[in-house]
């Protein structure tokens, strides 16, 4: 798979709830931390303004426009932001299982989208890759999206036998063509991950690391892959993403190592080797390093997870994607 699909599929992005927003007048909405969530809307109609935590400058949202919010953080939605916000509790009452959520009578302003739960013990490792928020304008050249926006807006309004179903794969159409939108958009010499991704340069190098993991890459095959020398590869890498591409390569490895720990009853010695370590111990030393803990120690606790639980542990994950779009949810449409 290419980066992005693999990082998504380590998500395992799964939609908990698709609904739509339509709002009428003045209003400011604050919602709280996401708690390992991903938000991806798009706005039908109207316009607003969103601000995300830790991020400096609000974004103003129009007819067309796309939003997706990757890292979980807090935000604020508002017709106008020097109105002082209610919680997203006191607008979307819990039990909410899609639909449409008006507010002063609706007309003015109107969204559709859903949330994301993501899975995984180092989720947070994974959306810390993604930026806090991207930005879709309506110039961009976005047939695809807007098909699923309208479908999305028809299956919520109509509530036809299936629509719950076909209103999450329309989200997941949605979030993932926004995301390829952001790539083909982000201007080079951005930061974080997604834009070295959308680098021309970086991006060659995060793909060949993907494409072969357990290859024993070198700075200096990375820096030819990028078409750059290794000295200015280095620094642009590190500028980019945070850490250095030896540091990257590693990491990368050790997610895919705990996918398969949790997710998979390969031995220990069985996943070094298809990471490129030669012995068992190499491959233990550096997981503990990136991971905090054994990687033996690692996959005996994820089974006594799923175990220790007993019959109500293994009903719930059996059954948990069915039932997740009718649990308690204060922040549903926006």
């Amino acid at each position: 798979m290419d980066p992005l699909s693999e990082v998504l599929s380590l998500l395992k992005p799964r939609s908990t709830i698709s609904a739509g927003f339509d709002a009428g007048g003045q209003w400011s909405i604050q919602f709280p931390d996401q708690e390992k969530r991903i938000k991806c809307y798009a706005v039908v109609s109207g316009e607003c303004s969103l601000s995300v935590d830790g991020v400096p400058d609000a974004v103003r949202l129009r007819a067309g426009d796309c939003y997706v919010l990757p890292s979980g953080r807090p935000f604020r939605l508002a017709s106008d932001m020097s109105l002082a916000p209610v919680h997203s509790s006191t607008i979307f009452p819990p039990q909410q299982a899609g639909g449409v959520v008006t507010l002063n009578g609706g007309g003015d302003f109107f969204c559709v989208g859903s949330r994301f739960a993501v899975s995984g013990r180092h989720a947070d490792i994974l959306m810390g890759m993604l930026p806090p928020v991207v930005h879709i304008g309506n110039e961009s050249d976005q047939a695809a999206l807007r098909w699923a926006v309208e479908r999305m807006r028809y299956e919520l309004r109509e509530q036809q036998p299936g629509s719950f179903l076909v209103a999450q794969h329309l989200a997941h159409m949605m979030l993932i063509q926004a995301l390829r939108m952001y790539l083909a958009e982000s201007p080079n010499g951005g930061t974080g991950w997604l834009a070295a991704l959308a680098d021309k340069q970086l991006g060659l190098a995060i793909s060949a690391i993907h494409s072969e993991p357990a290859r024993r890459w070198t700075l200096q095959e990375l820096a030819e892959r990028a078409c750059m020398s290794r000295s200015a590869f280095a620094q642009k890498f590190k500028d980019a993403v945070g850490i250095a591409p030896m540091e990257y390569l590693a990491r990368w490895r050790m997610l895919l190592a705990a996918d398969r720990l949790e997710n998979s009853s390969d031995p220990v010695s069985t996943i070094a080797l298809s990471l490129g370590y030669e012995s068992e111990s190499a491959f233990s030393t550096a997981f503990k390093r990136e991971m905090g803990e054994s990687p033996r120690r690692y996959g005996r606790e994820r089974r006594q997870a799923f175990n220790g639980n007993g019959e109500a542990a293994r009903h719930e994950l059996a059954v948990g994607a069915l039932v997740d779009h009718a649990a308690s949810a204060p922040d549903t449409a926006a």
